[in-house]
């Protein structure tokens, strides 16, 4: 018979607490197991010492005659210092996926093209007014004007 060392959840909703059991792999998550050899309780703080409660004795027993422990347990287990779980390293897991690399590509094309038509419209405004104005010559008109203005 193939054995686990496994979670089985208790608690009411959203007050999760673990019983850690050693159960036949085909058994349901909740259901029938051979022993129970700790409990878990995700509510407490992490520095609890009664968030994680294992009878160490036992967990070896049970490893040592097969029982397979899953990630969760294997973590409790190795902290207890009953098995020794390898490191493992999974360098591609922050790495976004190919539509997110996809929209990321395109907002810097877009934030790229809004800079270079910033620096196009820089430049015209400065050339335009570097460029030497053509002045005009003075109006006849406009002190002719203003003697009539001053005669009426």
């Amino acid at each position: 018979m193939a054995t686990s060392i496994r979670l089985s959840r208790g608690g009411s909703k959203k007050r999760p607490f673990y019983k850690i059991v050693v159960t036949d792999s085909r058994a349901p998550r909740d259901g029938k197991f051979i022993e129970r050899i700790g409990s878990y309780n995700p509510l407490l703080a992490k520095d609890d010492e009664k968030r994680i409660i294992i009878d160490a004795e036992r967990a070896k027993h049970w490893v040592s005659v097969g029982a397979q422990p899953t990630d969760r347990v294997a973590r409790f287990l190795d902290a207890a210092g009953v098995k020794e779980r390898p490191a493992r390293s999974n360098p591609n897991k922050a790495e976004p996926g190919k539509k997110a690399k996809e929209r990321a590509e395109d907002r810097a094309k877009k934030i790229e093209e809004a800079e270079e038509a910033r620096k196009a419209a820089e430049d015209a405004a400065a050339a335009a007014a570097a460029a030497p104005v053509a002045e005009e010559a003075p109006a006849e008109e406009a002190p002719a004007a203003a003697e009539e203005q001053a005669e009426g």
